[in-house]
Parts: structure tokens; C-alpha cells; sequence
């Protein structure tokens, strides 16, 4: 097997997190299966950069005097709000031959800026979705994945979804039992797929600010295979429906009815991945009644069946 060089862009402002989490998963992998890749970082002249958490960074080497790697990762960050010319020119330049191009949260920016996003679809910290669609209409952007795999472009979402970009790309280089050694070294869960909404239900929604409506919010958590009608979670909050269907909107950013569907999906998935419930018993304990709406609800917001991501995200030892 061909080593395979990843190199890590370093510019000044950039999130350490966006740099330090894939690179050690490819060094982890590197220490499982030697020789399988190169970890190389560089900056522009080559000097250090200084993170947005105040860490300095010492590159290998100067950007311009890097060979093409096999990965070319942009990571994140500060940086990016304002980047240098400079860099933008490089990544135009390189981004188009190496074999893949891979950016963690707002290096999604760069990519763009160079031009290397045109015509894909891609993602970015959800807080910069808006802006990347913005000032970048040629680029497809999706606000909800954690990452995005376009062809030879991989991009993600914010900070640790790198993590498991570069987790799902050492499972695609090398075989899902390195990728899974790897992440329990890391103390993480090879288990998000791409496809994963960046957000619970619970951080997607704003916390409600009266005090009936939180405690909906608690309840639907809580017991997701109860009666979650709206007229059921009204009467608890103690309000009409027309009434609770309209503040509860106003002060979590989402209808009952969404909030309750993301909740019982997060439920549902936590069940296949982590216990041995059949279909049946995962659907109604997760409020879905049957195992065909479940399947329903997995299609159309994870684009897979129940049965099947069980099958490629619950741990091997666990089945």
C-alpha cells in the first residue's frame, strides 16, 4: 500500500482544534499501520502561526515549497474572515491536483475564495452557512451534515466534526477496524455518519425562556414514545393549542412538531447504536409506532434505512 502524504495548511488566526483533531487521527492510524501516511504541516514563508486560542504552531515547511500531497486538509478559523491573498492564490493553484481536498469548519471559506467549491455541494460551521451561500452563490451549501463528500472535495462542519471526517477517510483508506482502533484511542465514537444533522434537537432549538415550555422540552426528551401531539404537550403546559403551537415556536425557533420528530430520530438512532433492540422494539420505544414509519423518518432525513445504519455505524464488537 502507497504511503499517502496529508498536509496540514497553518496561517495565523487558524482553530487549533481544526488542525490537532484530524491530524491525530491520521497520526493514530499511522501508528496502527505504519507506512501508511506522512503527516506534513506548512504555513506560507514556513515561520510559526499563532492560533485563535493563543497556541504557537511550528510548521515543517513553507507551503510553496510542499510537494502535492495525497490529502491537502484547510482547517479553520479566525484566519479565514480575512485571509491572505497570497494563500488564497496557492490553494487556487494546488487545490485542483492533488487527489483530495478536505477543509474543517470555516476552511470551507478558503476553498470557496479559491474557487474550489464552485459547482459542489459542501458545508461549514452552521454559523457560517448564511455567509458562505452569501458571498459565494456558485457554492451548494448544506447547513445541515456534519460533513459533505463531493467527489474529491470533502468539507465539515465546525471544530470536532473534523474529527470524524478524518475518521471516516482512514476507514475509506485503510478498513473500518484501523478507523475503529483510532477512535477508541481517541476516546470518540466512530459512529456520527456524514449525513448527521450538526445539531441535536435540544441544540438545534433555543431553550424556551417561560418556564411550561421548558419543561415540554424536558418532557418530549424524556419520553419520546408518549402522546407528543400538540394538543397533549398543551395541555401540559397548561395553554391552549393555537396558543402553545405559536410560543413555542417563538421561543425555540421550531414547531412542536419538528422538535418531536428530531428528538424521536436521536432516539431511535442512540437505540440501534447502542443496544440489540430489534427494528420493532426501536420504533416503539422511540414513538414511531411501527417499524415502517421509522424507516420513513430515517429515508427522508438521513438518506439510509434503520437496518442499514445500524449496519455501518453500531461498533462491530457490538453486534
Amino acid at each position: 500500500m502507497a504511503q499517502r502524504t496529508v498536509l496540514f495548511v497553518l496561517f495565523d488566526g487558524v482553530q487549533s482544534l481544526d488542525v490537532t483533531g484530524p491530524l491525530e487521527v491520521f497520526a493514530g492510524a499511522e501508528q496502527h499501520t505504519p507506512g501508511t501516511y506522512r503527516i506534513r504541516t506548512a504555513s506560507l514563508d514556513g515561520g510559526p502561526v499563532r492560533t485563535s486560542s493563543g497556541l504557537t504552531l511550528v510548521p515543517d515547511e513553507a507551503l510553496t515549497a510542499a510537494a502535492d500531497p495525497h490529502t491537502l486538509l484547510v482547517p479553520g478559523g479566525e484566519g479565514t474572515r480575512h485571509p491572505d491573498p497570497r494563500l488564497v492564490d496557492w490553494l487556487g493553484a494546488r487545490g485542483p491536483r492533488v487527489p483530495r481536498l478536505v477543509s474543517v469548519c470555516t476552511g470551507a471559506v478558503l476553498l470557496a475564495a479559491a474557487h474550489l467549491l464552485d459547482g459542489r455541494r459542501a458545508t461549514t460551521h452552521w454559523a457560517y452557512c448564511d455567509r458562505l451561500a452569501r458571498d459565494h452563490p456558485a457554492v451548494v451549501v448544506d447547513p445541515e451534515p456534519i460533513f459533505v463528500r463531493d467527489g474529491h472535495v470533502a468539507t465539515s462542519a465546525g471544530v470536532t466534526s473534523g474529527i470524524d471526517l478524518a475518521l471516516a477517510l482512514v476507514e475509506e483508506d485503510l478498513d473500518r477496524d484501523v478507523a475503529l482502533a483510532v477512535a477508541r484511542h481517541l476516546v470518540v465514537f466512530l459512529r456520527r455518519p456524514g449525513n448527521q444533522a450538526q445539531f441535536s434537537a435540544q441544540l438545534a432549538a433555543q431553550t424556551a425562556q417561560r418556564a411550561p415550555l421548558r419543561e415540554v422540552q424536558r418532557w418530549i426528551t424524556e419520553h419520546p414514545a408518549g402522546d407528543l401531539t400538540v394538543e397533549a404537550l398543551a395541555a401540559r403546559a397548561r395553554l391552549s393549542p393555537r396558543h402553545f403551537a405559536r410560543a413555542f415556536r417563538e421561543e425555540t425557533g421550531m414547531t412542536p412538531g419538528r422538535y418531536v420528530d428530531r428528538v424521536r430520530l436521536e432516539h431511535a438512532r442512540r437505540l440501534l447504536e447502542d443496544t440489540p433492540d430489534n427494528i420493532e422494539e426501536v420504533a416503539r420505544a422511540s414513538g414511531y409506532g411501527t417499524p415502517e414509519a421509522m424507516r420513513r423518518a430515517f429515508v427522508k432525513a438521513l438518506g439510509t434505512a434503520p437496518a442499514e445504519y445500524r449496519r455501518r455505524f453500531r461498533p462491530a464488537t457490538a453486534h
